[in-house]
């Protein structure tokens, strides 16, 4: 039961921790951004599928050419700053109650935060080409093709980490127990992988992306806790406090996007996470509204090309509601609470295996 108790105590305390050190550096980082004039230089003119992004535009061209990005800077490298803190406390101070809050584990957290380190460098190499207005993406930046193959890579570099290294070849299939996949556990998590990485167009209103990524996160702390790994658990416990931290800053009127740094670290780590906790088929109910936004732009593109008309005003989904005339505002909150719920009903269905 001591064991227990402390294990919880360290979850929160942490995450408590790395959201009051998001809160406290953050304005450093905001005044950087602003300095630097780090946001894109023109709005953007295309929509994903091809026409004049007219709507887009009349709702959000003035913040675009204003609001910084790279806000995803301070969910990262808070953690990784809290993450080596007290791994670097734990050798100073070992065989003490204080080593006992490192969470820097070989079998539970090096290859999340490694996911989450080199995809958030990519994103953060994006961020700088969109705001200087380089490359031939919508908006500038790496183009489409080459942020797929990268994502493919990383994906491809994890999966061989799990089947080759360690030998991971089982998956969960509800109805009909672990299934061994053998070797097609490579592509399916690079499959997955892509898939986190697509859900990322939820960056798009203020606090919407961070609320989201936040419910999710500590999802995934409460699975991990009851799996045992603690170490997980509070990496997860940690990443949703700087999320915390994030949404003080970003909720309406933002101070900064999340940009490309913070969503292709998210939503890749996100992916290791689900596999380390075996929970690769919760993972489209814990992540609901990642789902619903694909899946908006995805019906948008098929009705276009071959009923030649839209289903959605715009898209993903909540410009549609925005173009609908709901608030901002109103749109976040209420996907917010959709995300609770769905990770309320992820979670408990994982907890019911």
């Amino acid at each position: 039961m001591t064991i227990l108790i402390f294990s919880v105590i360290k979850i929160f305390s942490l995450a408590a921790v790395a959201s009051a050190l998001a809160i406290f550096w953050c304005p450093l980082l905001t005044n950087f951004l602003y300095k630097r004039k780090l946001w894109k230089k023109s709005a953007r003119q295309k929509a994903i599928s091809g026409e004049d992004a007219v709507i887009f535009n009349g709702l959000h061209k003035e913040k675009e050419v204003s609001t910084p990005r790279m806000g995803g800077l301070l969910i990262w490298i808070t953690v990784v700053f809290i993450t080596f803190l007290f791994f670097a406390l734990s050798l100073i101070f070992p065989n003490t109650w204080v080593a006992q809050f490192n969470f820097l584990s070989r079998s539970q957290t090096w290859l999340p935060l490694f996911t989450l380190v080199v995809a958030s460098i990519v994103g953060l190499i994006d961020d700088i080409l969109v705001v200087e207005g380089w490359g031939k993406y919508i908006g500038g930046g790496i183009s489409f093709k080459k942020r797929l193959l990268l994502v493919i890579l990383i994906g491809l570099i994890g999966s061989i980490w799990f089947s080759l290294k360690l030998g991971w070849e089982m998956v969960y299939i509800p109805f009909l127990g672990d299934v061994s996949i053998g070797l097609w556990y490579i592509p399916l998590f690079i499959l997955v992988t892509v898939a986190c990485w697509s859900g990322g167009i939820i960056d798009g209103l203020d606090g919407l992306a961070g609320g989201t990524f936040a419910s999710i996160f500590g999802a995934f702390a409460v699975i991990s806790f009851s799996l045992g790994n603690i170490d997980l658990a509070t990496f997860c416990a940690v990443v949703a406090g700087t999320l915390f931290a994030f949404l003080w800053f970003n909720i309406p009127p933002a101070r900064f996007y999340m940009g490309e740094t913070g969503i292709l670290g998210l939503t890749t780590v996100l992916a290791v996470i689900a596999f380390l906790t075996d929970s690769v088929y919760v993972l489209p109910i814990i992540a609901g509204l990642l789902v619903i936004e694909v899946l908006s732009v995805i019906i948008q593109l098929l009705s276009k090309k071959f009923r030649k008309k839209k289903v959605f005003l715009s898209t993903p989904i909540h410009h549609h509601f925005e173009a609908l005339g709901w608030p901002s505002y109103k749109v976040t909150m209420r996907a917010w609470i959709v995300g609770v719920v769905l990770a309320f009903i992820g979670v408990a269905i994982r907890l019911l295996r």
